[in-house]
């Protein structure tokens, strides 16, 4: 087996690596710009900041419900390397209409600039849909059996520490240089998307179905009555709702409880996404290439403790004076920043551990002219997932929930994801 790394050096799947991290750089950098902006410069209150947040969330996972099983479908019965390349040409029209937004707004025009950003995000969540299949899918046409997982994990990888950098330079980036540079970054991936190897269809001709409610059905059932598919995609799901909750409640947190600045917030998300990549990485190790869910309960229940761990520790936090917020510097000098940060990065390490192996289910245990179907299937679920918890933390929040205790309710999901990955191994392995 090709160390997972050297894989790196291979060019039937270093471009899509590239592609891969810089739309995942690209859109992180626009939509934490976005974030950062409204909870910091637009409004100023947490309800709003939150509901804002699960609004954008909501716009971006839309697209998944109506269009991922054309994706899949398109991905299975075209050239994958084509529809990376239109999918790319399109993303450089999505960011010039992200970067209108930003520029827009910061002049003052803020309910168009808005509109411009949120229309942005509905775009980047149709480019995504049709991408998000093939990345995974592509991988069982260019790698080595043996290879899957590796080259799974260094995709998970590469887009959690794409996910870093974006975050980051959202943070210390200005409004205007977050426009100019989605643009740059849009015009770079379409170069390196040209350059990955062709992936033409594999098994009979499709005959493709347009209608995006009957095409989601058919590919929904004809997915989830494999039992290791349904458990895995449920899992994920599980995952994805965890996810989509813990990035709505992380910036009003980071504001409000923490009472620390925009910079600090992104480096909390960022430590988030290093630690994912750590644990794709460091599963692949323990795997030794073995695909199993051997590892994702107990590592969905540790991620779960840790959650607790991270709520009670800020709730013990001491505050900026009034009407201050803390700066990267102020924040670190804090006694309780040091074991945030390490539990931080602990609940993104246990994370990347527990999904990586799941997604590489979904690649190998069907055939090769299905990967591309079967991971916008687990799309379409996840999507619906995600939706649930967006629309949940309107409704808790509305409640007067505060976000340290919406953390309680992520630990609670842990439990449930630890439950059908238990179900898996024991189906699978």
């Amino acid at each position: 087996m090709i160390n997972a790394l050297g894989l790196l050096k291979q060019r039937r799947f270093l471009p899509l690596f590239t592609t891969q991290f810089l739309g995942a750089f690209n859109d992180n950098l626009f939509k934490t710009s976005m974030v950062l902006f409204a909870t910091y410069a637009i409004f100023d209150d947490a309800k709003h900041e939150a509901n804002f947040n699960a609004l954008a969330t909501g716009i971006a996972i839309f697209p998944f419900f109506l269009l991922s099983a054309l994706a899949g479908q398109l991905a299975d019965s075209h050239d994958k390397a084509r529809i990376i390349r239109l999918v790319k040409s399109a993303e450089i029209g999505i960011m010039a209409v992200g970067a209108a937004g930003l520029v827009v707004a910061r002049a003052g025009h803020i309910n168009l600039g808005v509109g411009l950003m949120l229309f942005a995000v509905l775009l980047l969540g149709t480019h995504s849909t049709f991408f998000g299949p093939i990345k995974y899918a592509i991988l069982p046409q260019h790698l080595a059996p043996c290879d899957v997982l590796g080259g799974t994990g260094l995709v998970e990888a590469g887009t959690y520490l794409a996910i870093l950098l974006g975050t980051v330079v959202a943070g210390w980036i200005s409004i205007d240089g977050a426009a100019v540079l989605v643009l740059v970054i849009a015009i770079i991936g379409w170069f390196a998307g040209r350059h990955v190897p062709p992936a033409p269809r594999e098994g009979p001709p499709l005959k493709l179905n347009y209608n995006p409610f009957t095409a989601s059905w058919r590919l929904i059932s004809a997915t989830m009555h494999i039992p290791r598919l349904f458990l895995a995609i449920c899992a994920i799901s599980f995952f994805w709702t965890i996810g989509s909750v813990l990035i709505i409640v992380f910036p009003p947190l980071v504001k409000n409880v923490l009472t620390a600045d925009e910079r600090v917030a992104s480096a909390v998300i960022a430590v988030f996404s290093v630690g994912v990549a750590i644990g794709s990485v460091v599963i692949n190790s323990m795997l030794k290439g073995r695909i199993s869910a051997r590892y994702s309960p107990v590592s969905v229940i540790a991620m779960g403790a840790l959650v607790c761990v991270f709520s009670f520790l800020s709730r013990n936090w001491t505050p900026a004076p009034a009407g201050q917020l803390y700066g990267w510097a102020g924040f670190v000098a804090q006694p309780g920043a040091i074991p945030i940060l390490v539990t931080l990065l602990l609940i993104a390490v246990t994370g990347g551990m527990f999904v990586v192996p799941l997604y590489a289910f979904l690649t190998t245990t069907v055939e090769k002219d299905q990967t591309a179907r079967t991971v916008a299937a687990n799309n379409v679920v996840n999507a619906g997932a995600m939706t649930i918890g967006a629309v949940a933390v309107l409704f808790i929040t509305g409640l007067g929930v505060t976000p340290e205790d919406m953390l309680f309710l992520v630990a609670g999901m842990c439990l449930v994801s630890a439950w059908i990955a238990q179900k898996l191994h024991r189906a699978c392995d």
